[in-house]
Parts: structure tokens; C-alpha cells; sequence
């Protein structure tokens, strides 16, 4: 087990593992290769400038064209004329700024809040134009939308909807994992 040195028996620990990567030693880890968390981060920082990039493009079709907006905001028979023409002023640039919120981290709390109430109210207008039986066009990406049916209309909207979801969960994890280093 161990040698006597001066009448005591010294035990033989076993070395504690090296704080590197894989069990390596720190300074022999590639620095090519990121550490398992930080692909975490990667993903994330990747994913919340994919639906950032989305919605400035959504916003900029809608800002172009505020009139054909209005539109399609009245083809779902929820808002009067008026009300549609203001949203559809408003509506877009709200996306933009939300979009560029999510890609520089300015104001990201608030602006995936938003994103998430706009995609929310939007998903939920679409199944209640539909259960009304209009035939609508989102109008969310101008003519380049025109030719999707509504299943996979719906079926964007959800995966952009869990993409939200889970930029809101790992940011508030992010959150509670700083708050408690700072306590």
C-alpha cells in the first residue's frame, strides 16, 4: 500500500483528475478543438442570429411594402381597416429592431419577449383565419411565402417558435447561472 519513511506509513492517493478537457492535462488541449460547453454557446449564438437575420428580412419585405401588408393584416378579418394600416407601419420596423436585438445582444431579453408574443399572436391568428375558412397569405415574407401551403406555413411558424422557446431557456439559464456567480 504505501512505504514506511521514519516509522509512518505513507498511503499512496491516487492523482485527482487534470482540470483539462478529456482527462488531459490543460495545457496539451487543442484550443482548435472548443470544450463541449462552449459548442452549447456556439449553437446558441448561431441560432439566435438565424431567427434574428429572419426577422430583419420579414421586417424589411413588410417595410417596403406597407400598403400590401395592410392587406394581408385585413385578409384576416381581426382588425378594421385603420388598425391594420397602423400595425402594418409599426409591425415591421418593431421586427427589424427585435431582429437586430437578438444578432448584437442589445436589449435581447426584451426583444426575444417581443419575438415570442409576435410569433404567438401570429400562429394563433393563422389557426383562427383557417378555422374561419379564409384562405390568407401571411404576408411574412412577401412573395417568397406566397407559394408555401398553410400546413407548412404552420409548420415554420413552429419550428421558429421552438427555436424562441429555447434561445428564452438558455438565456434565462445563462441568467441564473451569472446571478449566482455574482452573489
Amino acid at each position: 500500500m504505501g512505504s514506511v519513511a521514519g516509522g509512518e506509513e505513507v498511503k499512496k492517493t491516487p492523482n485527482p483528475p487534470s482540470p483539462g478537457y478529456g482527462g488531459q492535462v490543460a495545457s496539451k488541449v487543442s484550443s482548435f478543438i472548443p470544450h463541449p460547453s462552449s459548442f452549447l454557446g456556439i449553437f446558441w449564438r448561431f441560432l439566435a442570429i438565424l431567427i434574428g437575420g429572419l426577422f430583419i428580412y420579414a421586417g424589411a419585405v413588410k417595410a417596403l411594402d406597407p400598403v400590401r401588408f395592410a392587406g394581408d393584416i385585413e385578409n384576416y378579418h381581426i382588425f378594421p381597416w385603420p388598425v391594420g394600416v397602423r400595425l402594418a407601419f409599426y409591425l415591421p420596423w418593431l421586427e427589424i429592431l427585435c431582429g437586430l436585438a437578438l444578432i448584437v445582444r442589445r436589449l435581447y431579453s426584451g426583444a426575444l419577449v417581443l419575438v415570442l408574443a409576435l410569433m404567438l399572436v401570429f400562429i394563433g391568428a393563422s389557426i383562427s383565419a383557417k378555422a374561419r375558412g379564409l384562405d390568407i397569405s401571411c404576408g411574412c415574407f412577401g412573395h417568397v411565402s406566397d407559394q408555401l401551403s398553410f400546413a407548412w406555413h404552420l409548420v415554420l411558424d413552429f419550428l421558429l417558435l421552438a427555436g424562441l422557446l429555447c434561445l428564452s431557456f438558455a438565456e434565462r439559464k445563462d441568467f441564473a447561472v451569472d446571478k449566482s456567480k455574482s452573489s
